[in-house]
């Protein structure tokens, strides 16, 4: 499968159709754009690595929410509804191509989100659904309003899983540059609801590392629920970040999955 080089000095195209959307590396006619889309306190600059693994017909778009990088002037969004429908409007314009999604953390909840607004609003069927390190909807996890709590308890709890660089911990200036779209972000996951089953159709797969403290592998193969179509549950070696160290094997799998579906 042929892959693109990447140069280090490559720099992110922003989608001339919204902020909300970034290629690092524009694919001129893609056969498939993956969309993915962040966890909570995180960047649209944490996939631009992916673009090296991902096959050269793969156009990848990374969501950036605001409040965060250049965005940091704007109002984080704190309620998933508003978030998912923000999402979903920017995506339109690049639904002359299929789209498949990808998210990681709170970013599988909105991936889920957007998935179900594209179907069922405006008749676009993505062709596949990749939710990573995250309990189904249907199934509610642990209350530990993190939102809530101060500063410092916030950062430990978010330090526990694995979440930010060591650096970040140490240094006021870079904390108060993290802590405001955190504190959003973990406010909206943590007060995300969904009282009802409401089915994608379309495939469903759920990753995992095998030593996250927060997501067991009943949580992930509850994803199953969700979908009409074919759902497959992998756990790789790590923890609720498993996939800054297992990049490139998370990566060719969803490359692989992308491919056996488009031969369809």
């Amino acid at each position: 499968m042929e892959r693109r080089p990447v140069s280090s000095s490559a720099i992110p195209a922003q989608c001339s159709e919204s902020a909300w959307l970034k290629r690092f590396e524009p694919v001129p006619a893609p056969q498939i754009r993956l969309v993915c889309l962040p966890h909570a306190g995180g960047t649209a600059g944490a996939y631009h690595a992916w673009t090296r693994d991902l096959p050269a017909d793969v156009e990848l778009v990374a969501v950036q929410y605001p409040g965060r990088q250049e965005r940091f002037g704007e109002p984080c969004v704190t309620e998933m509804g508003t978030l998912a429908d923000h999402v979903t409007r920017a995506l339109l314009p690049l639904t002359d191509r299929p789209l498949a999604l990808f998210g990681h953390s709170m970013g599988a909840s909105v991936a889920y989100e957007v998935a179900l607004r594209l179907i069922i609003r405006h008749q676009v069927c993505p062709q596949m659904l990749f939710v990573s390190a995250q309990t189904s909807p249907l199934r509610r996890g642990e209350d530990k309003e993190l939102h809530l709590r101060d500063d410092e308890r916030l950062l430990a709890g978010l330090r526990a899983l694995g979440g930010l660089e060591e650096e970040v911990y140490g240094d006021p200036d870079l904390r108060q540059l993290v802590i405001p779209s955190l504190r959003s972000d973990m406010r909206l996951i943590e007060n995300y609801r969904r009282t009802q089953v409401q089915r994608v159709d379309i495939p469903v797969t759920a990753y995992t590392g095998d030593s996250d403290p927060e997501v067991s592998a009943a949580d992930i193969e509850a994803w199953r629920d969700l979908t009409t179509a074919e759902f497959a549950a992998r756990t790789l070696p790590g923890g609720h970040f498993y996939l800054q160290e297992r990049q490139a094997e998370l990566v060719a799998d969803i490359a692989a999955r992308l491919t056996s579906v488009r031969a369809r």
